[in-house]
């Protein structure tokens, strides 16, 4: 058995009893504590981060010059490069580095692994600067996200990989009496056959939260990987692959089983490489057309989508106004709606709801909910670290063309100061009442701070609108507030039907955005905003294939 196994076996027993069970569970804090972390680490990881800074990022990888632009979305350059991919030599060497990690045992492609992440985690101080100065995430968020919560994602591919891999038996004696003097007895041997070169196509705002379950499902799997990050956001994957390398190289394997494919904005490689022949597994995260191209190009190789999405939430009927829009102002304004969980319509009756068992307009539950975004944002420091930056200058232009296309402005998007940063692109979140008639403005995803306050006939419209929007343009979650549990019961159903996930009657610290690790299904692959889960069974096992041979016992080799 391997030693790294036998090292890290606790964590993967307990996080395949995890999935079993789908309770709480998390290998790896998510508190950026010097006491779980060691004292200096978060020094050390700044100190790492600011290193790495106006340097070349040295992977000792097939190449071809450098590449590297990253700009902070918190106002500075970053200044790094990174090895220029040489698609016509980094593809051979990454087939070939598979020779000896596909013949070797499971337990060994764990282990190793497991120990990525678990050196993953001692650096989660190192990775949340990086995170936070790529995607704009303010910097808790980008600790938790980029490292604990993202390891949490590649530890869950992996059980579910390790699952499957055991499945079937390495060895069987097949034995069958086919008349009265003769009897066939087989020995049967079944190998694990990868399907071969993967690559992980990296999002610019959650770059390892995304990309950890494709990386590790197809590495443990016997496959090597190709990362391709987003040609703003490379550092944190960057170090993820140097760190893999290490690893492997340690435990004796060709460290090129796992490499960076870096590009440039104007200089993009994507499309090649994805249909590429020797690429034969795709893991993309990003926005629908691009998706959508890549499972329509992309014939030779097995593609995992996460797209985008028209997420929702409907409000029937509530018990404790403030509990809810307190809960909802901190859901709209998290990292300025750049999460792929955020929801961006809110459907309400035109004549109001009941809350607490007095009727309350439109307007009052409107108000209600802006007041609670004012209140959080109202503190500079608080509400910089919750808004956290905008990440790309196309979101910035997409909440001005929102605010002149119709509907009114219930609350206007403006900056909001960051006293560490002075030159960040922060702004808070835009708030428009339109119609339910007005479909041409909500009935399509308007990534970032943007959100729709939908004047529907009643509860009824609001769900046939929502599920619609789930179905035709695709939907991550959905949220309800009702207090009738006919109305649950009806939305439970019509979202079910719909492949969204329904969040119902959330208050205090949990929102709808939040997607736990072990528990919860990412992405249903139900409709148009992804064709797989993170994570479930179909997410690794089309990753390998099991190929038998097969043997008269007379004649097989003598053991020993």
């Amino acid at each position: 058995m391997s030693t790294l196994f036998e090292r890290h076996q606790k964590t993967l027993d307990d996080a395949v009893s995890a999935i079993r069970s789908r309770a709480y569970f998390s290998a790896y804090p998510e508190i950026p504590s010097g006491k779980i972390y060691g004292e200096t680490a978060r020094k050390d990881g700044q100190a790492a981060f600011q290193g790495a800074l106006n340097n070349a990022f040295a992977i000792d990888q097939p190449a071809s010059g450098a590449v590297g632009a990253e700009q902070s979305p918190y106002g500075f350059d970053l200044g790094i490069t990174y090895p220029k991919p040489d698609l016509d030599t980094l593809l051979p060497a990454a087939e070939a580095a598979m020779g000896a990690w596909k013949h070797t045992d499971a337990e060994t492609r764990v282990g190793v692994c497991l120990e990525i992440l678990h050196r993953l985690n001692k650096r989660s101080f190192e990775m949340g600067f990086a995170v936070m100065h790529t995607t704009g995430q303010g910097f808790m968020m980008a600790f938790q996200a980029g490292g604990p919560h993202a390891q949490d994602r590649g530890l869950e591919a992996l059980a579910y990989a390790w699952e499957e891999l055991q499945r079937c038996p390495r060895t069987a004696t097949w034995e069958k009496r086919v008349g009265k003097e003769e009897t066939v007895v087989l020995n049967k041997t079944f190998r694990v056959v990868p399907r071969g070169v993967g690559v992980v196509i990296g999002c610019s705002t959650f770059p390892t939260w995304n990309s950890y379950p494709g990386l590790f499902a197809s590495l443990v799997t016997g496959n090597a990987v190709v990362v391709k990050p987003h040609p703003g956001a490379i550092l944190p994957l960057a170090i993820t692959v140097r760190i893999a390398r290490e690893v492997l190289t340690e435990e004796g394997f060709d460290p090129n089983l796992v490499v960076l494919a870096a590009d440039a904005h104007d200089d993009p490689i994507t499309k090649t490489l994805v249909t590429r022949p020797e690429v034969r597994i795709i893991d993309y995260t990003g926005g629908s057309p691009f998706g959508e191209w890549i499972e329509a190009n992309a014939t030779q190789a097995v593609v995992y989508t996460e797209k985008a999405g028209v997420n929702s939430i409907v409000i029937d009927g509530l018990d404790d106004m403030r509990a809810v829009s307190g809960n909802l102002g901190f859901s709209l304004s998290l990292y300025s709606g750049q999460m792929c969980t955020t929801s961006q319509n809110v459907f309400i009756p035109r004549d109001g709801v009941d809350v607490g068992g007095e009727h309350k307009s439109f307007d009052d539950v409107a108000s209600a909910i802006i007041k609670a975004v004012d209140w959080l944002l109202g503190d500079a420091k608080r509400g910089a670290e919750i808004l956290g930056a905008i990440q790309s200058e196309r979101t910035l232009a997409r909440i001005d063309q929102t605010a002149a296309e119709g509907g009114t402005v219930l609350r206007p998007s403006g900056p909001v100061e960051n006293e560490m940063f002075p030159d960040a692109r922060v702004r808070s979140p835009l708030i428009m009442k339109v119609d339910a008639a007005d479909e041409k403005l909500f009935m399509r995803e308007m990534f970032g701070p943007i959100v729709y306050f939908i004047a529907t006939d009643d509860t009824k419209q609001s769900l046939e609108l929502a599920t619609r929007a789930a179905r035709e343009h695709g939907a991550i979650t959905c949220a309800l507030y009702s207090t009738d549990a006919s109305v649950i019961a009806a939305a439970e159903e019509a979202t079910a039907d719909a492949g969204v996930p329904l969040s119902c009657n959330l208050t205090g610290s949990i929102w709808v955005n939040q997607s736990a690790a072990f528990s919860d299904f990412h992405v249903s692959g139900a409709n148009p905003s992804g064709n797989a889960t993170l994570c479930d069974p179909a997410f690794v096992v089309g990753r390998f294939r099991i190929v038998q041979s097969r043997i008269p016992v007379s004649q097989a080799a003598p053991v020993g």
